[in-house]
């Protein structure tokens, strides 16, 4: 009877497809806060168009003026941060991809490895089980008598 395969590096493969298991959660954590802010981003510029559109009136006194610029300027400087903010969510999600990139391919050689060993375990045992059937049939041949 053949003896059944042990990948002795099981333990190993479990844990580098926990750790890509947890890659994958980062990458989609990053995905969403980098959707998030650039939803942000995008209600600030309409914001930001619609008191372009919106203007002040003909009878605005000097102190409204002052209030849609002010409010003006502040939007422009929230839309600023956040675009910063949403290029350094995208380099954050690049760096979360290339490290789940890495970790899977740590995943996939180490999954190489136990089919290749696999492989050559099952022939091994092949070669083991053929010589032993040649060994009794070569017992148990009895020459004819003449």
């Amino acid at each position: 009877m053949a003896k059944p395969f042990a990948f002795r590096l099981d333990r190993v493969l479990d844990y580098r497809r926990q750790l890509e298991d947890q890659a994958k959660m980062a990458v989609a954590r990053a995905l969403a806060e980098l959707t998030a802010k650039e939803r942000e981003v995008r209600a600030l510029e309409e914001r930001l168009d619609a008191h372009l559109r919106e203007g002040f009136a003909k009878a605005a006194t000097a102190g409204d003026v002052w209030l849609w610029r002010r409010y003006r300027e502040a939007l422009e400087q929230d839309i600023a941060v956040g675009r910063a903010e949403a290029e350094r969510l995208a380099l954050k999600l690049q760096k979360c991809r290339q490290d789940l990139v890495n970790k899977s391919k740590d995943r996939k050689l180490l999954e190489k490895l136990k089919e290749h060993q696999a492989r050559k375990h099952h022939e091994q045992e092949s070669r083991k089980e053929e010589k032993e059937s040649g060994e009794m049939a070569a017992l148990r041949y009895e020459p004819p008598n003449f």
